[in-house]
């Protein structure tokens, strides 16, 4: 059974199925996407937009949009800790690289800043975006089953407002269909960890609370008060959706317990107590529950389908990593399905997703989940640990304000304990540190790589393969600035080396003759491309006459620190890479 409706079929239009869907199109793959909805996300949900994320969506073509749709990072960073919005102020904490110190790092490690986008804004992008470079969108339309064999994909939908059932077929399918996704259980695919830790409710509401935010703007405002400790947080949140007349909060509840109803009186309630000042006029735009799981899936594929985002790595949304991840996830899979669609490739290349997101995904599990318990030790420093009333927080206040030697004890213990939220809220080494380990990696056998700073705090850019190609600010031959990165992707290899690497030119020649596939030959030096800061002398980790293999999602395939003797290395390199080497070719 060989007759395709489309070449892949993406279930889900959330970021990893609007991203996909839209990558694959840009790639020029035959893509339809479904949705069981009438239309994109309804509510806020994920927000924070890394740079990682800013960098797939400038490879794109669309930073711009997401510039204009976001809030920017200098409206995100003061984040709050407090008794109330018109309450006492715990602490604050300066957060997502907006710090002195920390924005220059992030500044060197990136061309795009971080931003705010809430799922709202985001997934219009993605999806009208896929449907404008010739991706197919259903809404409505709900996925029910699937069959596979060694062709393609059968997989059976069901129309919501007809009430039809038909069937679609395709090469391949991505489930990305969120965190209780049918195609992952249906796929079979193990799932580690612990699902429903605690419970949490959203409430999305409008109000002008400019007066107690806009001298300390944020995102995020945790807010301490009696009960919070039922979510498992200990900490309300009031979080920004737009500047500062939008809002979502989130309020524990005892997972133990039947579920709440919250209606808009009991939402107005608990606005205004979190808020601290019942006069401010509100108005309920929705409500919503949810679980905190700590589970992500330790493969993501089997045979022809493939899962991604929410599907394989659930998790509560501290550090901002879940949409990132999304995103990411896709970035990863979509070219590799191009060039196996296009004959580019072996489908060996694909077994490569799961070798190198996996990590990855069980990564940002694990420390979205830690980011949350370590709220414990500012309950510890007020004397409040495991929850309190009014009269408790009071008194643990206090105590930590006392002049004597206790309160200097509890005032060290509490900037210490502020100080390791920089784990979830600074975490720039999370965000960019990925080293990805697959097939599609070749390790040129240098020393094991070292950490000289945390690996979680602070982005350490390397050249070594399987690292992201490294940012550098060089200037093209109109004198402007452009970045390393810019050279780069765009749905195809590239190959970058310095003024002295006049042979790979050649070898790229070569490898066109005998693969059908060139890569870009990119020389950091040139007219178009000058090192006019010297930044990328300074990280390229090559000789002038080295070359680094760049797969088309910005990652290094493989490096030569000067040109190899074999004028047939580069060849021989992307065959092993596309999963093109016979038997034959391995054995001799």
């Amino acid at each position: 059974m060989s007759d395709y409706d489309t070449d892949v079929l993406v279930i889900g239009s959330g970021p990893a199925g609007g991203s996909a869907a839209l990558l694959l199109a840009t790639y020029g793959v035959k893509t339809l996407l479904v949705s069981k909805y009438g239309w994109v996300a309804n509510t806020p949900r994920a927000h924070i937009t890394n740079q990682r994320t800013m960098e797939v969506l400038r490879d794109l073509g669309l930073e711009e949009k997401a510039l204009a749709e976001g809030t920017p990072s200098a409206l995100m960073g003061d984040t709050v800790l407090c008794t109330a919005l018109a309450g006492e102020e715990i602490g604050r904490i300066r957060t997502w690289g907006t710090g002195p110190h920390s924005m220059s790092e992030y500044a060197v490690a990136s061309p795009c800043q971080m931003i705010d986008l809430p799922q709202t804004y985001m997934e219009p992008i993605l999806v009208t975006q896929a449907a404008a470079r010739g991706a197919k969108v259903r809404f409505d339309t709900e996925f029910v089953s699937f069959t596979q064999d060694t062709d393609g994909v059968t997989a059976l939908l069901r129309d919501r407002l007809r009430g039809d059932e038909y069937t679609v077929r395709a090469r391949y399918l991505v489930g990305a269909d969120g965190g209780r996704s049918l195609v992952a259980e249906q796929l079979g695919l193990p799932i580690a960890g612990q699902a429903g830790k605690a419970g949490s409710m959203n409430i999305v509401f409008k109000a002008d609370l400019s007066a107690h935010v806009a001298h300390r703007p944020s995102v995020l405002y945790w807010v301490m008060r009696p009960g919070a400790h039922l979510g498992g947080i200990g900490m309300g949140l009031v979080r920004m959706v737009r500047p500062w007349n939008e809002w979502l909060l989130t309020w524990g509840y005892d997972i133990d317990q039947p579920p709440p109803e919250v209606d808009d009186a009991a939402a107005t309630q608990i606005v205004h107590d979190l808020v601290g000042d019942s006069s401010i006029p509100v108005e309920i735009t929705s409500t919503s529950l949810w679980t905190v799981n700590q589970s992500y899936a330790t493969e993501y594929a089997s045979g022809r389908v493939f899962c991604a985002g929410d599907a394989v790595h659930r998790h509560p949304p501290s550090n901002g990593l879940g949409s990132n991840t999304s995103i990411q996830d896709s970035y990863n899979l979509a070219w590799k399905l191009a060039m196996v669609v296009r004959g580019e490739a072996g489908p060996a290349l694909l077994e490569t997703y799961s070798e190198e997101r996996a990590p990855v995904g069980q990564q940002i599990v694990d420390r979205a989940n830690l980011s949350r318990d370590q709220f414990g030790p500012i309950f510890e420093a007020l004397g409040i640990a495991g929850g309190s009333d009014d009269e408790g927080i009071v008194a643990g206040l206090a105590a930590c304000r006392a002049t004597d030697a206790e309160g200097a004890k509890r005032r060290r213990a509490l900037e210490e304990a502020i100080a390791l939220k920089n784990y979830e809220f600074n975490a720039h080494g999370v965000e960019l540190n990925q080293r990805y380990r697959s097939l599609a990696v070749l390790d040129d056998d240098g020393p094991e790589e070292e950490w000289p700073r945390d690996p979680e705090l602070y982005h350490q850019p390397s050249t070594r393969p399987g690292s992201r190609l490294p940012h550098a600010w060089v200037v093209d031959a109109d004198g402007q600035r452009v970045s390393t990165l810019d050279l780069v992707g765009r749905g195809s290899f590239s190959l970058v080396t310095g003024l002295s690497g006049v042979g790979w030119n050649a070898a790229a020649e070569r490898c066109a003759e005998q693969l059908g596939v060139r890569p870009r030959v990119v020389c950091v030096g040139d007219v178009d491309a000058r090192d006019a800061y010297g930044e990328w002398s300074r990280v390229s980790g090559i000789a002038e006459d080295g070359g680094l293999l760049v797969r088309p999602d910005g990652y290094i395939a493989a490096r030569w620190t000067s040109t190899p003797g074999d004028e047939n290395a580069l060849t021989r390199t992307m065959s092993t890479v596309l999963a093109r080497v016979t038997e034959k070719d391995a054995a001799g």
